[in-house]
């Protein structure tokens, strides 16, 4: 498949190995390189699914592919890897961390026991990455000599 500018081929070899091998008996799967770039193009200009351009699969596979793999932990596993892989190599300062967090108001009338709204439990994967960052990697360090 062909590059459609957003990951180099240095990048793509980096990534490659942690996407499971998607098997199906129907249609065959659009391509994994470019429904990941799909989503990059998406996270980077903050477009909406549906205006996902030509090049790219549809905005909808590129969302369910999106999907798939948060659910199979895939960006955490991936997110993980390549923390260590960054630590081996003493590039974080891990006296540093920082969080960002987003508010929004509550709706007039919301009740409290509601449920969450589908959107915010698909954010899930965004907090499992700062829970990585933040807990598992942070908590495993030796403080640096000084």
């Amino acid at each position: 498949m062909r590059s459609h500018g957003v990951l180099s081929d240095a990048q793509w070899e980096k990534i490659c190995p942690y996407l499971p091998k998607l098997s199906s008996r129907g249609r065959p799967w659009a391509d994994d390189r470019a429904c990941l770039e799909g989503i990059l193009w998406v996270l980077r200009t903050g477009a909406r699914w549906r205006d996902v351009p030509e090049p790219f699969p549809s905005g909808s596979t590129c969302w369910r592919r999106l999907k798939l793999w948060s659910e199979q932990e895939v960006w955490l596993h991936m997110w993980r890897a390549f923390l260590r892989e960054l630590d081996n190599g003493q590039l974080l300062d891990w006296e540093e961390c920082f969080v960002d967090g987003t508010f929004a108001s509550a709706k007039k009338g919301a009740m409290r026991s509601e449920k969450p709204s589908a959107a915010r439990a698909q954010s899930l994967w965004w907090w499992q990455t700062a829970r990585v960052y933040l807990w598992e990697f942070r908590s495993t360090q030796p403080a640096p000599l000084r």
